[in-house]
């Protein structure tokens, strides 16, 4: 295993711990800031859509320069950001602090998971991407119920200073670890954006929206469905949310495992468990046990589908595959901030707090039809051209 990986998987840690730590923390913070808890979500909804932004717009100023120091350069503006909310006055201030952090994120995973695919065979590329996104699922593991304990027992803002420290430690290891890159070959702006006229880059960024859009606007408002519904004591979410990141641990690296070996029908497995257990997560929420189960098993299969779902879209743009990645980047927080919307939305309407793992379920659906139609499409353009190598080389031949 090449130890630049693990300066990625550490990078992944911090921002993940960024992304996810608020959601431990969003009743805190609402209360702190005098806000709803649909206002509380868009310092999700908000830096996620931030992402999306960052994914595309940065990765594109960014792709013809050295991808080390681009790296070590989206760190810095991390850092900054989450220093920002650290010590936010005010709402406003903390949503800009969250996007400026967030900037970052989706450039940093588009040029991390290329670096990371590149250190190893071809097939092991999406077990690579798994472990870079493995510091991701570390902290739901580890660093989101630690971050919202410490949260809950010095203040919120505490968690973000943790985080800002944890940024400098990964700005040092990145700079000690990850190997110098090959050179990046000069490509012209139409040539970037040139993987945008492939409809299976658009099939899969949309399958990868409505897969995330499924589960995260889900998980945007578990704390409450936990607590309101499930009934457990506040001080318990953050152990239950090392449940759910153990999930997400396990489900990423098997999800990468299997996304090696069958790509396509590894996403249309995963997709329908998901779309089963968050169903059942639905109607048994009242249940303690079964709401612990449901929660261990909604971030294994959840998380299974990131390898997969972002070597996919790699596959379809191999000429310009940092473009394609930050596209897919930009597609995971889309879909994160639809979801955050569309379960606000629920609760806005009055519809509970179990209604948003409903919300998410439906999304999902509709993600696993496009999953079917654009796996169909790709499996009759495939047989299109071998028919028509096949007629042109027995033209030649006679």
């Amino acid at each position: 295993m090449p130890i630049g990986l693990l300066a990625l998987a550490l990078g992944g840690f911090g921002i993940g711990l960024t992304e996810f730590g608020i959601v431990g923390l969003l009743p805190e913070v609402a209360a702190d800031f005098g806000v709803t808890e649909p206002v509380a979500g868009y310092l999700v909804s908000g830096y996620a859509l931030s992402v999306a932004f960052g994914a595309i717009a940065l990765t594109l100023a960014i792709t013809r320069f050295d991808r080390k120091k681009v790296l070590l350069g989206l760190m810095v503006l991390f850092i900054a950001g989450n220093l920002i909310s650290a010590v936010a006055p005010v709402y406003s201030v903390m949503l800009l602090g969250r996007i400026v952090a967030a900037l970052c994120h989706g450039a940093f995973f588009s040029v991390g998971a290329v670096v990371a695919s590149e250190m190893v065979p071809e097939n092991r590329k999406a077990s690579a991407i798994a472990l870079m996104f493995g510091g991701l699922t570390v902290a739901n593991v580890l660093g989101v119920p630690l971050g919202t304990l410490l949260g809950q027992q010095l203040g919120w803002r505490s968690t973000f200073w943790a985080i800002t420290v944890i940024g400098v430690v990964t700005l040092a290891g990145i700079w000690l670890l990850v190997p110098q890159p090959e050179p990046v070959g000069r490509t012209s702006l139409r040539g970037e954006l040139g993987v945008f006229r492939r409809p299976q880059v658009w099939i899969s960024a949309a399958i990868t929206v409505l897969s995330y859009g499924g589960m995260f606007g889900a998980f945007t408002y578990i704390a409450f469905t936990l607590t309101e519904v499930s009934g457990f004591a506040t001080t318990t979410v953050p152990w239950l949310l090392v449940l759910f990141g153990v999930g997400m641990f396990a489900g990423n690296f098997l999800g990468g495992k299997a996304a090696d070996r069958a790509l396509d029908k590894s996403l249309l497995v995963i997709f329908t468990l998901l779309t089963a257990v968050l169903a059942v997560f639905a109607l048994t929420a009242h249940s303690q046990v079964l709401t612990i189960i449901s929660l261990f098993l909604m971030g294994t299969v959840g998380l299974a589908a990131a390898p997969g779902l972002q070597l996919r879209i790699m596959r379809y743009a191999e000429d310009a595959p940092t473009m394609a990645s930050g596209a897919n980047i930009a597609a995971f927080n889309i879909g994160n901030a639809l979801g955050a919307w569309l379960g606000g939305l629920a609760l806005a309407a009055g519809l509970g707090f179990v209604s948003p793992l409903w919300v998410g379920a439906a999304v999902n659906v509709v993600g696993l039809a496009v999953l079917i139609a654009g796996s169909a499409a790709a499996r009759r353009h495939h047989r299109h051209l071998t028919e028509t190598s096949q007629e042109t080389r027995h033209a030649v031949t006679t």
